[in-house]
């Protein structure tokens, strides 16, 4: 596989979009998965989100969490958003990497932050100009990238739009949410592929879930595109509120496991990556659905008896 980048980087979001799906947890466990993450190699981590309380109950806290994190060095600590005011929030508790998000799809883009996609980009356009004035950077997360549980098909036509305008408007990159899972590796190349010809410049992040099945299959798919940033979540973690039936993020250790097998550098020390997922179910009181969690590491050998 000596096509495929040497390294790539990785954002681990357990914390905010696994835990934003799970009944409200103490602000002080958040903080120490958050911890515990920081201390596995991964480069950057999602932390909070600043939603409505009323939304999102279990993001609530998101300043109380921040506040308590004991912050590394050598980790880039970033928020989410779902529009100008979620942002001016984050940027006056200190974040400097802020993400917003925009579904592809009208309806549920209506369902999650309660406005039409046009009307989320024309908030998210005074967003990009408020985040640079407060020296942070923005990436626009296109979400229902690959399909809709409400409208079905979203035309790739329509994503490119939506990720064009942000683009204009000053997006510092792109992230393709694959919502619920409704992605296959088909339609990450031909998603991927477009998208390359007509911004051939934009830095892009790639957010799946393994809905289906088809999650790591995709990671490898874009990966044969040359695509180096991508979204995971320790043991799994994840889901969306409003997309029935959707279910966690590609498990961070088990995306660690398939590329570093394979010659591609993640940088995360993988057993501090499955403590880490210990400690998270742990946290939520149930079995996650990583592998290698379950299974060990192919390196694990089983005694003889």
């Amino acid at each position: 596989m000596s096509d495929l980048p040497q390294r790539i980087s990785l954002r681990e979001v357990g914390p905010r979009d696994g835990l934003q799906n799970e009944a409200p947890v103490p602000t002080e466990s958040k903080v120490a998965l958050i911890d515990a993450l920081s201390r596995t190699g991964v480069g950057r981590i999602e932390a909070v989100s600043f939603v409505h309380p009323k939304a999102i109950p279990s993001m609530a806290d998101a300043a109380e969490v921040w506040s308590a994190v004991d912050k590394s060095a050598s980790v880039r600590y970033s928020a989410l958003v779902p529009n100008l005011r979620g942002a001016q929030r984050a940027l006056e508790v200190g974040f400097r990497e802020i993400e917003v998000v925009v579904s592809a799809s009208d309806t549920h883009n209506r369902k999650n932050v309660n406005r039409s996609t046009a009307e989320s980009l024309d908030d998210i356009s005074e967003l990009l100009q408020a985040a640079h004035a407060a020296g942070a950077t923005c990436q626009v997360i296109v979400s229902t990238a690959f399909g809709c549980p409400y409208e079905g098909e979203v035309p790739v036509s329509r994503v490119l739009d939506v990720a064009g305008r942000a683009m204009a408007d000053g997006a510092d990159g792109i992230s393709y949410g694959d919502t619920t899972g409704m992605a296959t590796p088909s339609r990450v190349t031909q998603l991927v592929g477009e998208t390359r010809m007509r911004f051939p410049d934009a830095g892009l992040n790639l957010h799946f879930h393994n809905t289906r099945g088809t999650g790591l299959a995709n990671v490898l798919a874009a990966l044969q595109l040359g695509v180096v940033d991508y979204d995971a979540s320790v043991g799994g973690l994840g889901g969306c509120p409003y997309a029935p039936g959707a279910t966690g993020n590609v498990c961070t250790e088990d995306l660690v496991h398939m590329v570093e097998d394979m010659g591609v550098d993640t940088g995360v020390d993988l057993d501090a990556m499955l403590d880490a997922a210990r400690e998270a179910e742990r946290l939520v009181g149930r079995t996650l659905p990583s592998q290698v969690l379950r299974a060990g590491p192919r390196t694990r050998l089983t005694p003889l008896t």
